[in-house]
């Protein structure tokens, strides 16, 4: 499995931005598409995820209420919508992929197998 990011940019705060995450190869295979960030200086975290078949999603307690994924199977694509974005929100967003999920959920890097490269979303004051 294959996956391209995309969708990031400079932004001013209070604004909202959609990015993209383009499945190809084996997508038969996934079982979860998750969003991690990593801001500079700071361990990758999770952000949120969504089941690949059934549409459920999780997030973080920090984007929960801000930000949405969401899934079009027939394209293969992932988004993560960011509203009311702050400062802190700064970071590399990374999509990733899953082939199964402990049963408690995909939340952490170990649970994934598939990475894409990776969009900067910088917000500014």
């Amino acid at each position: 499995v294959q996956l391209q990011a995309s969708g990031g940019g400079l932004v001013q705060a209070g604004d909202s931005l959609r990015l993209s995450c383009a499945a190809s190869g084996r997508t038969f295979s996934i079982y979860v598409m998750g969003w991690f960030r990593q801001a500079p200086g700071k361990e990758r975290e999770f952000v949120g995820a969504i089941s690949w078949s059934g549409g459920s999603t999780y997030y973080a307690d920090s984007v929960k209420g801000r930000f949405t994924i969401s899934r079009d199977n027939a394209k293969n694509t992932v988004y993560l919508q960011l509203n009311g974005l702050i400062l802190e929100d700064t970071a590399i967003y990374h999509c990733a992929a899953a082939r199964w999920c402990p049963g408690y959920g995909c939340y952490g890097i170990d649970s994934y197998h598939y990475w894409g490269q990776g969009t900067q979303v910088t917000v500014s004051s």
